[in-house]
């Protein structure tokens, strides 16, 4: 079945290639006269007969959509119980930023992003990391948004995952990478 189906793309590749079309079958793509032969070529019995192929008029225009790219997984769960914050604009990560060192909270500030593996790998440790202390606040920013650009420029993120620890109005560490062990132990440091 592979081979057979392997041999008939290697002849419509070959038909295509030779600059003649399909009769009915691809009406819309090839040159046709009335006797519904390709001009330019002797008759329509000189073509390959092919398994989608068809004599009849009434055949049908394949149409194929175009593919999306809009499709995007969510970074956060609405419905997920945790405090981490999703940050999605320039604005929202200066206000964010701000409380964090003006008001001395303490905070996380988690910079993935949804093509990300180590990112996805780390993700559930935050979450539980989060339900743990509930008085830290985690700030997740995809570094996909188009505002962010020059934020994450002046903060150097270079890599994901990121990771920003906030204690007392200063920041108190940093790891860069899915280092799921040094983020506990800084986390059990900072917010006991």
């Amino acid at each position: 079945m592979v081979r057979n189906l392997v041999a008939r793309w290697r002849v419509l590749r070959r038909v295509l290639d030779d600059g003649r079309r399909l009769g009915s079958c691809y009406r819309n793509y090839s040159v046709l006269n009335r006797s519904e032969t390709i001009i330019g070529s002797r008759s329509s019995s000189s073509l390959p007969k092919l398994p989608f192929s068809s004599s009849s008029s009434n055949a049908p225009d394949f149409h194929f959509p175009t593919p999306s790219f809009q499709h995007r997984r969510p970074i956060c769960s609405a419905s997920d119980p945790s405090n981490i914050v999703l940050i999605t604009s320039e604005d929202q990560f200066n206000k964010a930023l701000r409380k964090a060192r003006d008001e001395a909270l303490p905070a996380i500030f988690y910079f993935t992003a949804a093509w990300c593996g180590p990112c996805r790998l780390v993700s559930p440790v935050i979450k539980e990391l989060s339900k743990d202390h509930p008085q830290v606040t985690t700030y997740k920013i995809d570094i996909d948004q188009e505002g962010l650009v020059r934020t994450l420029n002046e903060l150097n993120i270079t890599s994901v995952p990121t990771f920003h620890f906030f204690q007392s109005g200063k920041k108190a560490g940093e790891i860069i990478g899915a280092d799921v062990a040094g983020i506990k132990n800084i986390v059990e440091k900072l917010y006991k």
